[in-house]
């Protein structure tokens, strides 16, 4: 059984880890609310440009694109967006479970990692995966050009036929306690069906090819840079849900820690006040 001097020191520490999670939850809401803005600012961008893919594709008969191209699928990329550091509950772990399972159903042989975030680098690393690429340490404040370096990587490597197929595995934000692993066909691009309402007959300028050309390489950046953006609005909701957790199950020790410490001092105090009476009716 500890000793008094054991527990208050426990009570001690674990107040002082308290304290540390009350703080990492206070930071963790700040960023999740920018992150949860950004997410919300991109869905609708990203959203028109995958239905201006679809208006725009029909429109071009044998138009040939490298991003267009389909191939049998032998070597197949995976773009992981992962965290850089832990502490937010299974965010991370659901993400690479997701991923292993993907792997699992094409073969390690024939699967290569872009791995972005530190977590699923490690992992599959330590694990003997190819890791074509990796992008760490983005930091907390995603922009364009980070998504443009990752898409370029991307592109240039399908382009040369290093890769048949890619997909984007990472965390969509749904609300502050749910993040659904997702995996998205990036490339071939395919666009999707056009609106069911009025059709709309679009002039371009200078010419739909044109316009293709332009647009197929700015849909791989959008989808890429929207990928981040949820996985860090996910990130954020998990270390704060996580850190609010941690906080609780804290006090609930420090709780039940006091009451056991009590409980000793009591014994201590009634065992001494017993040896005194035991003591005065002896000598009576």
């Amino acid at each position: 059984m500890p000793n008094m001097r054991d527990l208050r020191r426990r009570i001690k520490s674990v107040k002082s880890t308290q304290q540390i999670t009350k703080a990492m939850k206070a930071v963790s809401a700040a960023k999740m609310r920018r992150a949860q803005d950004a997410v919300t600012a991109a869905r609708p961008y990203s959203r028109r440009i995958r239905e201006l893919l679809g208006r725009v594709a029909p429109s071009v008969s044998g138009f040939k694109h490298p991003l267009l191209e389909v191939r049998e699928p032998k070597k197949v990329a995976y773009i992981l967006v992962t965290a850089d550091r832990g502490l937010c509950g299974g965010f991370n772990s659901n993400v690479i479970r997701r991923m292993t399972q993907e792997a699992k159903g094409r073969g390690r042989e024939s699967v290569s990692l872009i791995a972005v975030g530190r977590k699923g680098r490690d992992f599959f690393l330590r694990r003997g995966y190819t890791i074509a690429g990796e992008y760490v340490h983005l930091g907390e404040n995603i922009g364009m050009g980070q998504a443009h370096r990752i898409a370029r990587f991307v592109i240039d490597q399908y382009g040369a036929a290093e890769f048949d197929e890619v997909y984007l595995v990472y965390s969509r934000f749904v609300n502050v306690l749910v993040q659904k692993p997702t995996v998205v066909k990036l490339l071939p691009a395919e666009p999707p069906a056009g609106d069911d309402g009025a059709k709309v007959d679009y002039i371009l300028e200078p010419s739909a090819e044109a316009v293709l050309m332009d647009l197929l390489p700015r849909y791989v950046e959008t989808a890429v840079f929207a990928a981040l953006l949820e996985s860090k609005a996910g990130e954020h909701s998990a270390r704060m849900t996580a850190m609010d957790s941690a906080t609780k199950n804290a006090d609930e020790m420090v709780q039940r820690l006091t009451l056991t410490m009590n409980r000793i001092r009591q014994a201590v105090i009634t065992k001494e006040i017993s040896e005194i009476v035991g003591g005065s009716a002896a000598l009576e």
